[in-house]
């Protein structure tokens, strides 16, 4: 970088500043517009309802999660009213304590795979040749393993530890959102403001997370809504196959499993997790479809939902 006397070039200070003004405004515009669609303030209703849910439940809820107050499978009445679960538990404690494993995990294993995804994406796009081809191809190795036989695999070696199943359904991940990180930081590092920081010297690290990554910043949002959705199919499959949460935690998907024998005496002790699950998916689903079709352009000044 050209300095003199520790002060930075007043060119390179003000290409930098229209830069940011820059990207900052087309990320608010984006979002503005994302908004304005029905689709995207419906999702964003339905997952502010689900983790107001989640967060305060506990505090609301009836009894203590563990505690046995109606009889085996029994019936909704004023003491449960959403019924009891395998062993007389009460089916609405359970449903509003079981919320927060599911989204935290799901939030915590996105988030994993978001940085591990992005920097991988973004060294790949920018340094190409050898760096590219050699991280790409060990991304499509990972990316060869379903991601449910990979998490499996190893928590039947190590156990169901949830810190576990987190960083395994982020490492998951990763591969894929590299991916859309490469493509859009190749189109990205053509412009003529990262060439012209590259003249002055500025450092690599300042541009990939200074200069390119602000700007690959509203695809990120909508791919961190899809794999949002997916790690939350995943963490509720693996509880409900027994390799998340353990009894007697409450959780949306062990409850599925615990009940399942049931079903047909008390169906509200697996239906009321499973739309849970569905609902808070759809939710996500519904803001990244929102954010997809604006960057797409199908719905750019227009307002229709």
């Amino acid at each position: 970088m050209s300095e003199v006397a520790g002060t930075r070039d007043p060119s390179l200070v003000e290409v930098g500043a229209v830069v940011s003004a820059r990207r900052f405004t087309w990320l608010r515009t984006t979002l503005v517009e994302a908004w304005r669609l029905r689709v995207t303030k419906i999702g964003a209703l339905i997952v502010l309802f689900m983790v107001l849910m989640a967060t305060f439940g506990p505090l609301i809820a009836p009894y203590s999660p563990t505690e046995l107050v109606t009889t085996s499978f029994g019936p909704p009445s004023t003491e449960a009213w959403l019924g009891g679960d395998s062993i007389g538990r009460d089916v609405l404690t359970r449903v509003l304590y079981g919320g927060r494993t599911v989204i935290t995990l799901a939030v915590a294993a996105t988030s994993i795979g978001m940085v591990l995804g992005v920097t991988l994406g973004l060294i790949a796009g920018y340094a190409r040749r050898a760096w590219d081809e050699t991280i790409m191809r060990l991304l499509d190795v990972v990316l060869s393993f379903p991601q449910l036989v990979l998490t499996l695999l190893f928590v039947s070696i190590l156990g169901p530890k949830l810190w576990l199943i987190v960083l395994l359904t982020g490492v998951s991940h990763a591969p894929r959102i590299a991916r859309v990180t490469r493509a859009a930081t190749v189109d990205i590092a053509q412009r003529d403001f990262v060439h012209s920081a590259e003249s002055f010297g500025v450092a690599r690290r300042r541009i990939l997370f200074g200069d390119i990554l602000p700007n690959i910043t509203s695809p990120l949002l909508v791919e961190f809504g899809l794999r949002l959705v997916y790690s939350i199919g995943l963490i509720s499959a693996l509880s409900f196959m027994g390799f998340g949460m353990q009894p007697p935690a409450a959780d949306w998907g062990l409850m599925i499993n615990e009940n399942r024998q049931g079903v047909l005496l008390q169906p509200l002790s697996v239906a009321v997790p499973v739309v849970c699950i569905a609902v808070l998916s759809v939710g996500v689903n519904l803001i990244a479809d929102g954010l997809d079709r604006v960057l797409g352009g199908a719905e750019r000044d227009t307002g229709a939902g």
